[in-house]
């Protein structure tokens, strides 16, 4: 897919250079402000560390910059402002790929033998933000318990199990390294910015509610096919735009090799239908229900290179 579709390098380092001030501005900001002012930034900030978001995953696909190494030292630069190591997310979400809609990774369902209480705490978690501080608090986990990134200590959740089953041995000491870099990198801005750690939470919580909320907008309720179980979204053109075309996520599934610029044009081709993002996010609210069909992952066990 490379040749019709070339990767947007020039582009992505402008908007990079666009994002990085945008988000010191809004931590800058929030040692100066509280009350709903604070509440404005950590919006402003969400907005913003969104899009930040959209390009690390555009490195996760290798499709941010040209050339591996370029790719990923991109990728890891901007994940710590997420903060997590970027190979522990890369991992992640290229197993995303390879697992969704399967039995593996279905949150919006809940099966023979499982707890529903427990499955509605899940969904629930990722629609409040309880899903981005379980990414972050990874950062302290892994680096104060080695071993954390293993099978044993989760057999009691299928999705975390599979997801840890996908995850390469031979990442884990950059993991490591990355995940005590963002803690370095995020004690360094609150010194240096004077932020107040609970302005400072509070403002990155913008992020975490919003980006966890939408994690699985895209695919609840959708058909149980690896590449077909998503769907497109809009939430209006400036949005659509900041966060690079990240709600075209059907298109996206069917193509991940194809970077953002492209995916509207694809989508457009093959007269794939949108929801309203805003809507699909409340559909969420339902909860999981009872399922009594099975999709088997075809790819369970493999390691993400």
């Amino acid at each position: 897919m490379r040749e019709p579709y070339p990767v947007p390098a020039t582009l992505n380092l402008a908007v990079i250079a666009i994002q990085v001030p945008m988000l010191l501005g809004c931590l800058a900001l929030a040692a100066h402000t509280q009350g709903l002012a604070l509440a404005l930034v950590a919006l402003a900030f969400g907005v913003v560390m969104n899009s930040v978001y959209s390009l690390i995953h555009e490195a996760e696909h290798g499709i941010l910059l040209p050339g591996r190494n370029a790719n990923d030292a991109a990728g890891v630069a901007l994940a710590l402002f997420f903060p997590a190591p970027f190979h522990l997310l890369r991992q992640g979400h290229l197993g995303h790929h390879l697992r969704n809609r399967s039995d593996d990774e279905a949150f919006d369902l809940w099966f023979e033998g499982e707890s529903p209480a427990w499955k509605r705490a899940q969904l629930y978690g990722i629609l409040t933000g309880f899903y981005w501080v379980v990414v972050v608090a990874s950062n302290l986990a892994v680096l104060l318990c080695p071993g954390f990134l293993r099978r044993r200590y989760f057999e009691f959740d299928r999705p975390t199990a599979a997801l840890l089953d996908s995850l390469n041995p031979r990442y884990f000491r950059i993991i490591r390294a990355e995940a005590a870099a963002a803690l370095a990198l995020h004690a360094g801005l609150i010194a240096a910015l004077g932020v107040p750690w609970p302005r400072y939470a509070a403002v990155y919580f913008g992020f975490g509610l919003t980006w966890s909320a939408l994690q699985y907008a895209h695919h609840f309720g959708t058909e149980r096919h690896v590449t077909r179980g998503a769907r497109n979204l809009w939430i209006g053109q400036p949005l659509d735009l900041l966060w690079l075309n990240h709600n075209w996520h059907r298109v996206h599934h069917e193509n991940p090799t194809v970077p953002w610029p492209y995916l509207p044009r694809l989508g457009r081709q093959q007269e794939q239908e949108r929801g309203w993002l805003v809507w699909a996010y409340l559909r969420m609210w339902r909860g999981p229900r009872r399922a009594r069909e099975r999709v088997e992952n075809r790819f369970a066990g493999r390691l993400v290179a």
